[in-house]
C-alpha cells in the first residue's frame, strides 16, 4: 500500500468499487458450479469463493465500508455467471481459467503481494480442474470435434469443386450426399479401429498383476526384479537398490499379512483414451452433421453461384464456432482458435474450387 489517504482520489475510489463488484461476480460464479458438484471438486470451488471473498472485504475496507455505487461487474465475469447458472460445465471452468490469468492485482498499487499471488494460484487451480473435465471429454469430443470439422471441410471442398465445374445442380447435390455418407462411414470405421488399437497397446503395456505372486519367492541376492526396473529406464544401480527395498518390503507385508502392490501397478487412463464404440459413433454423428452444412443450399432448390456463395458463408461460421469451442476448451484465445479454423477451411476448399473452374466450364 502507499501513503496515500484511505479515502484516495475520485478515480481510485472507483476503480475500487469495480474491482470489488468483479470479485462478488466471480466468488458467485465458483459458488454456482459448486453447486452442481460434489465431493473435492465442490470444496475446491467453495474455498476459491472464500478467497474471492476475501478479496472482496480488502477492496470494501479501502471504501471504508460504503459499498454504494458499485457498478455491474464487467461482461466477462456476467457471462461467466450466466453460463454457470444455466450450465456448469466445463467451458466455465475453462473461461475462468482465462479471467483469472488477466488479473490486474500484479500491477496495482492497492493490491496486496498476496491478493496478486492468490489470483496467479486461482488459475493453475481452475487449470486442473478444468483439465479433469477435459480429461473425461478428451477421447470423445476430440473424435466429435475433428468429426465435425473434417465434415465441414471435406464436403465444402467437394461441393465447391463439382459445383465450379458447371454440372447441374442435382450432380452437385448427390455428389455431396455422396460425400457426407463415404466420410462419416469412413471416420467412424477409422475412429473405432484407432481407439481400440490404443486400449490395446496400452493394455499390452501394462505389467501383468499376477507378476506380483512372485514377489514372495524372489532370491533377494539374485533379484530379478532389479531387471524390471531397468526394463521401465532406471539405471543399473538405482534398479538393484530399489528392487532390493522392494523385496524387503514384500516379505515385511507378507510377514505381517498385509497386501501390497510392489510393482505399482498403474491401470490405463480409459477414460482419457475413450472407447471405440463411443468415438465411432460421436465421429460418424458430427461428420455428417458437419458435412451436411455444405449441401444445405442445393437441399433447398439452390443453385450456381449463389448456392456456392451460401455454402461458403454457412460453413464459415460453423468453422468459426467450432474453432472458438476449441479455444474454449484448451484455455487459449477464442478469437485466435476461431479465425485459425476458418483460414484453413476455406484456404483447402478455395483450392478445390480454382481446380474446378480450371477444369470445367462456368457456374450456370
Amino acid at each position: 500500500m502507499n501513503d496515500r489517504p484511505p479515502a484516495g482520489t475520485a478515480a481510485d475510489r472507483a476503480r475500487w468499487r469495480r474491482y470489488l463488484a468483479d470479485e462478488r461476480a466471480e466468488a458467485a460464479v465458483y459458488r454456482e458450479l459448486a453447486a452442481r458438484r460434489d465431493g473435492e471438486e465442490r470444496g475446491i470451488l467453495l474455498a476459491l469463493a472464500a478467497a474471492e471473498g476475501r478479496h472482496e472485504a480488502h477492496w470494501l475496507a479501502l471504501l471504508g465500508g460504503d459499498d454504494r455505487g458499485v457498478p455491474r461487474a464487467d461482461v466477462r465475469t456476467r457471462v461467466l455467471g450466466a453460463l454457470a447458472r444455466r450450465f456448469g460445465s466445463i467451458f466455465v471452468l475453462a473461461l475462468a481459467q482465462r479471467a483469472e490469468a488477466r488479473s490486474p492485482y500484479a500491477s496495482d498499487p492497492d493490491a496486496t503481494a498476496a491478493m496478486a499471488a492468490d489470483e496467479r494460484i486461482h488459475g493453475e487451480v481452475v487449470r486442473g480442474l478444468a483439465a479433469r473435465g477435459r480429461r473425461r471429454l478428451a477421447g470423445t469430443f476430440r473424435a466429435a470435434v475433428f468429426g465435425a470439422n473434417d465434415g465441414l471441410v471435406s464436403n465444402l471442398a467437394l461441393v465447391l469443386g463439382i459445383g465450379a465445374t458447371g454440372v447441374p445442380a442435382a450432380v452437385v447435390l448427390f455428389t455431396g450426399i455422396a460425400g457426407l455418407l463415404a466420410g462419416a462411414l469412413s471416420m467412424g470405421a477409422g475412429e473405432y479401429v484407432s481407439v481400440r488399437s490404443q486400449r490395446e497397446l496400452l493394455e499390452a503395456s501394462a505389467p501383468d498383476p499376477s507378476a506380483r505372486d512372485a514377489l514372495p519367492d524372489l532370491d533377494i541376492d539374485a533379484n530379478e526384479l532389479a531387471l524390471v526396473y531397468r526394463a521401465r529406464g532406471m539405471d543399473e544401480r538405482d534398479a538393484v537398490e530399489h528392487a532390493a527395498l522392494v523385496v524387503a518390503r514384500v516379505h515385511a507385508a507378507e510377514q505381517a499379512q498385509t497386501p501390497t502392490d510392489a510393482l505399482n501397478i498403474i491401470e490405463h487412463d480409459d477414460e482419457a483414451v475413450g472407447t471405440g464404440l463411443s468415438a465411432a459413433i460421436s465421429s460418424f454423428c458430427f461428420f455428417a452433421s458437419g458435412a451436411l452444412i455444405p449441401v444445405l443450399p442445393y437441399l433447398f432448390g439452390m443453385t450456381g453461384l449463389a448456392a456456392i456463395i451460401t455454402a461458403t458463408v454457412l460453413v464459415g461460421v460453423a468453422l468459426l464456432a467450432t474453432g472458438a469451442i476449441v479455444g474454449l476448451l484448451s484455455g487459449a484465445s477464442p478469437l485466435k482458435r476461431a479465425l485459425r479454423q476458418l483460414g484453413i477451411g476455406l484456404g483447402a476448399a478455395a483450392v478445390t474450387y480454382l481446380l474446378g473452374l480450371a477444369f470445367g466450364t462456368t457456374i450456370v
